[in-house]
């Protein structure tokens, strides 16, 4: 099913994902923090989503923290030929829905470490910075990434939250493959992100995907475009990230296997392009 989205090659060389993947996030406690209610319900949904055809799944040490990269092995391991895991480090957690950043290189290696070995990896296929550190020079913390790629513990190098500023920093150190910024119908502050990454043909994953403010409101846009293709507003909202441009790769997260199937079918849905336009237009 997620190959209904259509698919995109990391890096122009390296693996092919479906663009429609999985966000590991809420397979944690509330606040991100800590177990979930049920751990082997967290595990069915995972596996599901790979049954479903998804292999690219997106997670970071800081969910849970740990908890989340512990269950995508418990679920999955040994891993399915094709599976891209992608994690992040570069977030410390204090407590629930508190986050705070730490790009420091001894903390990037020491997340590192801890990621291989909670995912059952000898490398990382996409490690990627989850913020940058106001406290710590980019070059700093992008140097690190590097050092642990020629290490052989990470392949590929991605970035999470930055500006397009801060991208074209990292891009003149080394390659990055993926850039993930919140980013949906209701926000689209990272448009000029977007299109950077558009133009250099790196993965952008849009975080938070399924906001819609106010188009969620009952009869507006959303629901009319939704209805006339039989599908529901969350559905139409992911449409929409794949019809943005050709390197969005949505990651909705959910708990629920109901969601996940409902997230995915959103593959199937082809909006034109009057409809996409009235969509932006709907939220100015």
């Amino acid at each position: 099913m997620a190959e209904l989205g259509g698919t995109f090659r990391l890096g122009g060389d390296g693996p092919e994902v479906n663009r429609l993947g999985f966000g590991a996030m809420r397979l944690t406690g509330r606040g991100i923090w800590g177990e979930p209610p049920d751990r082997e319900a967290a595990r069915g949904v995972v596996r599901r989503a790979v049954e479903l055809g998804v292999n690219l799944i997106d997670t970071a040490d800081s969910y849970g923290p740990a908890v989340s990269e512990e269950i995508i092995a418990e679920a999955l391991h040994p891993y399915p030929d094709g599976l891209v895991i992608a994690t992040k480090g570069g977030l410390t957690r204090s407590g629930p829905g508190r986050w705070d950043r730490d790009g420091r290189p001894e903390h990037l290696r020491e997340a590192c470490e801890g990621s291989l070995r909670r995912l059952r990896l000898d490398a990382i296929e996409v490690y990627q910075l989850h913020a940058v550190d106001p406290k710590v020079p980019l070059e700093e913390s992008v140097g690190t990434l590097i050092e642990l790629r020629d290490a052989g513990k990470i392949r590929r190098i991605g970035l999470s939250n930055v500006t397009v500023e801060e991208l074209e920093r990292a891009l003149a150190l080394t390659a990055v493959v993926t850039v993930q910024n919140r980013y949906n119908l209701a926000d689209r502050s990272s448009e000029d992100v977007l299109e950077a990454c558009a133009a250099r043909r790196i993965g952008f994953i849009p975080w938070f995907p399924l906001a819609t403010g106010e188009l969620a409101r009952p009869s507006g846009t959303l629901e009319e475009i939704a209805r006339r293709h039989d599908a529901t507003p969350a559905q139409v909202a992911l449409a929409w990230l794949l019809a943005r441009s050709e390197v969005t790769l949505p990651i909705p997260g959910t708990a629920s296997i109901q969601h996940l199937e409902e997230n995915l079918g959103a593959g199937r849905l082809r909006l034109d392009p009057d409809e996409v336009a009235a969509l932006e237009d709907a939220v100015g």
